[in-house]
């Protein structure tokens, strides 16, 4: 019969697709397989472990400022680490007292500048590489007005430890705005821009740091799932907030005060950890008493327990100039034209007319989006089984996103409004 003269052909070709499909299958499983499911342990030497705890008690020292300094703000937001990369460079520039004042705001205790600059070298590369699903790019560069006269030193410092670009500018280019918060942009996949909106006729040097972060949830949010949900503010009006929904194991700490919650992001080296207040508290009765010993035994004390998880969207940028909050932290001498010793990069007199930093952040169903930047302008001085646990954000919250392994601090915020956009 002519039907069963075409059937080895036929037969043929489907063993050829089902083959071909097999293969497919199998290059996608082994593909998968190269990548790890379970966050990697960083190896951090004694020095660069003191700076990663050092760089969290300056974390916990400046969101507590921040947030009691923006009572009003619903929505507040900073990258620690952003802001000490910046002063990090800076501190490479500083002499005597000045320097000192750095230190000790940045808790760089017992350490000398060397120990810092290669710690840093160090665990930029390790931050950056560690999970191949997150995206984490840290950029910095070093803008020298054409007036300063730059100890060679202090610009291969940089470069060498930093990777920081070197680029020389004019005040009276008309463009050099642009041009400065073009690198911005760029270098935060778009996310930061227009962060300078002029530049002084003192200008003298600008130290930038930039840092973009894309992180894919691994266990993600079903869009279907997420539904007009109250939001219930600290002002004690209700709003209406896109929530997300999915029942999840994950890793919980129950307080008095509180409920922390661990939610990964890839192969779990960076993570979001939410601080939701009960029991009558709020965020700010939280951030006040937050130091990173305190944090330490937080995360230590979590257990993995099954949850139903209710999380809005949110979407927000913040904006915030940190001289006077600094100030406070100890660095006011570094702000002064009068006594800023500066003279590791200039014989010229300099000092820090202001740092200007911005953060922006986008989560939803896939994972978070998130940059910062920071900017130190320096001026010249003259001229499991059973019923879930549930848990719904609908209230203001507190967030930190870090890297589980080193317990680096990436962002810190507070979502009082996801509304807001």
């Amino acid at each position: 019969m002519p039907g069963q003269k075409n059937k080895p052909v036929m037969l043929k070709y489907e063993l050829i697709i089902l083959l071909t499909v097999l293969t497919c299958i199998s290059c996608e499983k082994n593909g998968d397989d190269d990548i790890p499911g379970e966050p990697i342990p960083i190896d951090l030497t004694v020095t660069q472990q003191q700076l990663v705890d050092s760089d969290n008690s300056f974390s916990f020292d400046i969101f507590k400022l921040v947030t009691s300094e923006n009572p009003d703000e619903e929505n507040i937001m900073i990258s620690p680490l952003s802001i000490s990369y910046a002063l990090s460079m800076t501190l490479n520039g500083a002499s005597g007292v000045t320097r000192d004042s750095i230190m000790k705001t940045l808790h760089y205790n017992n350490m000398d500048i060397e120990d810092i600059n290669n710690s840093y070298k160090d665990l930029t590369d390790k931050l950056m590489n560690v999970d191949e699903r997150v995206i984490m790019e840290i950029a910095n560069s070093i803008w020298i007005e054409e007036r300063l006269r730059v100890k060679q030193a202090f610009i291969e410092n940089l470069r060498d430890y930093f990777d920081a670009e070197a680029h020389d500018f004019s005040v009276s280019d008309p463009d050099i705005v642009e041009v400065i918060n073009s690198w911005i942009e760029t270098n935060t996949h778009g996310k930061i821009k227009d962060m300078l909106d002029s530049m002084p006729d003192d200008a003298a040097m600008l130290l930038i740091n930039a840092i973009y972060f894309n992180g894919k949830w691994k266990y993600r949010f079903d869009r279907d799932n997420t539904s007009e949900m109250p939001f219930y503010r600290e002002n004690g009006s209700e709003i209406t907030a896109m929530m997300m929904n999915q029942e999840l194991d994950a890793k919980v700490n129950i307080r008095e005060s509180f409920i922390l919650l661990e939610l990964p992001y890839g192969q779990g080296n960076y993570v979001m950890d939410i601080i939701l207040p009960s029991n009558g508290y709020i965020t700010s009765d939280i951030a006040s008493i937050l130091d990173n010993d305190k944090w330490n035994g937080w995360i230590e004390g979590m257990t993995e327990t099954g949850i139903n998880l209710y999380m809005p969207r949110f979407k927000y940028e913040f904006m915030i100039e940190l001289k006077d909050i600094l100030s406070a932290m100890g660095m006011e001498i570094a702000f002064s034209p009068f006594a800023a010793d500066f003279s590791n990069i200039s014989e010229q007199s300099i000092f820090i007319s202001k740092i200007l930093h911005k953060t922006f952040i986008e989560t939803k169903e896939e994972g978070t989006e998130a940059a910062a930047a920071t900017t130190v302008m320096m001026n010249f001085t003259s001229t499991g089984p059973g019923t879930p646990l549930t848990i719904k954000l609908d209230k203001p919250f507190l967030y930190l996103i870090r890297e589980t392994s080193t317990n680096t601090i990436v962002f810190m915020g507070k979502t009082g409004n996801p509304s807001s956009d």
